[in-house]
């Protein structure tokens, strides 16, 4: 049995600077980066998520909601697609792309090459033994959020570290962790 972090969406654009930067998402990236430099921060497995958009439909509009629709991001071949410089050091085991056509909060929406033929999270996951998941990233209120619910849901002894993730909405974060702890998810 073994343990996997997974570090959900570190990429420019939600970084402080970037198309849909979120408050804190600079000091996210150093915090996690500097966990992982000794020793992987005692985890089996390290995998990244990214966001991925090709032609994500209504996801994306000029005219965004901010709930359901977004300013352009992450976009396939731009710098903000990219994981934050502090990451480039990190030696991710693999990285799962989601979203390339349509929305998708979820790391275990995502592939090894952001394709339908890619080999997805879960079964990554489980080919490698892994029971215990810790997911940390880029928006606790978003994508963390339905990653943790994803890996609970998908049979996971599922953490997330508070410490180790950056709200769109952090007024909304002690609700978030709410609703994860009714699905089983430890915060730490």
């Amino acid at each position: 049995m073994s343990n996997a972090l997974v570090v959900v969406d570190v990429q420019l654009d939600f970084c402080e600077g970037g198309s849909l930067g979120v408050d804190g998402g600079n000091l996210v990236a150093s915090k996690i980066a500097s966990q992982l430099t000794d020793r992987r921060g005692g985890y089996d497995h390290v995998v990244a998520t990214r966001d991925h958009h090709i032609d994500p439909g209504s996801h994306v509009s000029d005219e965004p909601d901010f709930v359901d629709s977004w300013p352009p991001h992450c976009v396939v071949g731009t710098p903000g697609q990219q994981l934050h410089p502090d990451l480039t050091g990190i030696d991710f085991d693999a990285i799962f792309d989601k979203g390339p056509y349509e929305a998708a909060y979820s790391g275990f929406e995502g592939s090894i090459g952001g394709d339908e033929d890619g080999e997805r999270l879960a079964d990554w996951l489980r080919s490698r033994g892994v029971t215990r998941v810790d997911v940390v990233g880029i928006a606790t209120d978003f994508c963390v959020r339905a990653t943790a619910l994803d890996s609970a849901r998908e049979g996971f002894t599922t953490g997330v570290f508070a410490q180790l993730t950056a709200a769109v909405s952090p007024d909304r974060v002690p609700e978030v962790f709410d609703e994860l702890r009714a699905a089983g998810v430890s915060i730490h």
